[in-house]
């Protein structure tokens, strides 16, 4: 009996004191907010119905790297459905930029004027860097973006300016249209530079209608993501202010707090003692369910409040399962050893019942549900499991010690 008590100890540190660590600082800087509390840009983005598994994982890679390269570093790209990705931009500054990057398909191709033929296109870049040129004297070309091409498509660009150069001579200052070559994003003509002498080093260059460094930078964020495999159209857009986002999270707060201070006084003067080891088990229980969520790097949203709550629910309603089943056993007779072991033993069933079908619940949501019901699911699952283990053994852990203790063998200490 000894070692299983120490057990018990020893366990129930190791896991407050790993969850504690997690839930102070520096982890709190960590902790992730949904754009609900911390306000942002939601886009709903719909592919074609014949899209494939494929089209779709490449499609959520290249706008993981376009958002990244926006430097939006907590938001989320997930698939919804066969044909729909949706993401989330927590905290964003420029709404209409982010959306307006993440849908483009950004198709680059490099065109002979002359034919029309396709040279190259982005899949021969090897990479795309924004810059400026503060000593151009035409405003349109201080701000361009340098591509560096991969070796099959340096030689491409090679061989095709050498025959522009050869196949159409000019005298000096001479222009010949045809001796340009077209570069078209999404079929919108960016530049059509004229070719001086063959360009075989393998850089190329865009110029010209980018008014600030951020427009060039946008354009080469898009050329090194890639062109999308499908074009995607987007069907829903919200943006939530941070002021709503931050209001939402202080209301969040308030009711929680008065909600579990409303729990704990009708525990403590309803059970008494008992009531009093339910207050130290629930806010044991809030100290290992937040370390947890930190540790993993769980997105806290507003629907992940709700199944918070919901499960400190659940660990007040095993609780409370606990004491009744304790009191009716006082109340045959038996002493408080024995009303406590035979409470328990019929406790147990009741309390793995109930929560056994919740978590069944919530396995099922997490599976089929999309976005923030997923979150709600995950930190009701998470709850339930850690409130079924704060019950079963802090609580009795502890309230075995009072029961052994000399200093509380009065009945009613125990609400009986």
């Amino acid at each position: 009996m000894r070692w299983g008590r120490l057990f018990i100890i020893l366990l129930t540190v190791t896991i407050v004191g790993v969850c504690t660590f997690f839930a102070l600082e520096p982890f709190q800087e960590n902790i992730k907010f949904g754009l609900d509390l911390k306000g942002g840009v939601l886009v709903r983005l719909e592919a074609p119905a014949d899209a494939t598994d494929e089209d779709m994982a490449k499609a959520i890679a290249i706008i993981e790297n376009r958002v990244n390269g926006l430097g939006l570093t907590e938001s989320e790209v997930r698939r919804e459905g066969n044909n729909r990705i949706l993401v989330e931009l927590p905290g964003v500054e420029n709404p209409e930029e982010a959306i307006s990057l993440i849908g483009k398909t950004a198709l680059l191709e490099f065109k002979r004027v002359d034919t029309m033929e396709t040279v190259i296109t982005g899949k021969d870049l090897e990479d795309a860097k924004e810059g400026m040129n503060p000593n151009e004297t035409d405003p349109n070309k201080v701000y361009f973006v340098s591509l560096k091409l991969n070796p099959e498509g340096a030689k491409k660009f090679a061989e095709t300016t050498r025959d522009l150069v050869n196949k159409y001579p000019t005298k000096p200052n001479e222009y010949n249209p045809n001796r340009a070559i077209a570069i078209i994003l999404d079929g919108q003509l960016l530049s059509a530079p004229f070719v001086s002498e063959a360009i075989t080093h393998g850089q190329a260059q865009i110029s010209g209608g980018f008014a600030t460094l951020e427009e060039a930078h946008d354009l080469a964020v898009l050329l090194r993501s890639g062109a999308l495999p499908v074009e995607l159209e987007i069907v829903e857009k919200r943006t939530v202010g941070p002021k709503l986002g931050l209001d939402s999270l202080d209301k969040s707060k308030v009711a929680g707090i008065y909600g579990i201070l409303a729990i704990l006084l009708f525990m403590l003067f309803y059970y008494r003692l008992p009531g009093f080891v339910a207050g130290v088990s629930l806010i044991l229980y809030s100290i290992i369910l937040w370390g947890i969520l930190i540790a993993i790097d769980a997105t806290i949203t507003l629907p992940g409040i709700a199944g918070f709550l919901l499960s400190v629910g659940m660990a007040v309603d095993a609780n409370i399962i606990i004491y009744e089943r304790f009191k009716e056993e006082l109340r045959n007779g038996k002493t408080l050893r024995a009303a406590l072991d035979a409470g328990f033993s019929r406790a147990l069933r009741t309390i793995i019942d109930s929560n056994v079908t919740t978590l069944i619940g919530a396995i099922v949501l997490m599976y089929f549900g999309i976005g923030t019901i997923r979150g709600f699911a995950l930190i009701l699952m998470i709850g339930i499991l850690v409130s079924m283990f704060t019950a079963i053994t802090f609580t009795r852990f502890l309230l075995k010690q009072f029961v052994l203790s000399y200093a509380f063998k009065n009945n009613k200490l125990f609400g009986a």
